[in-house]
């Protein structure tokens, strides 16, 4: 005698994203960020390594390029944990 399971799921129940479309947005905006910020990174080697660079050492690789790099970290954090306005 074998039972019978019943399928409980409804058939007709809507399939939802998890994310919203500015969720999406916003994480775009974070890659963007995130893709200036290592593009800034990039570079200042020198050809020669008996040749010093002194271009390793710009403000643009100390200061500019992980100052992005950081928001667009936080911008992605934003961008999982937001939550819109209920339509509801």
């Amino acid at each position: 005698m074998a039972k019978e399971i019943k399928n409980t799921e409804d058939p007709k129940r809507e399939f939802a994203f998890v994310f919203n479309k500015i969720n999406y947005i916003i994480m775009i905006a974070g890659i963007v960020l995130l893709a200036l910020g290592y593009i800034l990174l990039a570079g200042g080697g020198s050809d020669d390594p008996n040749v010093f660079n002194p271009e390793m050492f710009n403000g643009r690789r100390l200061y500019l390029a992980p100052i992005l790099i950081i928001l667009g970290l936080i911008v992605e954090i934003v961008a999982i944990m937001y939550r819109g306005k209920d339509s509801e």
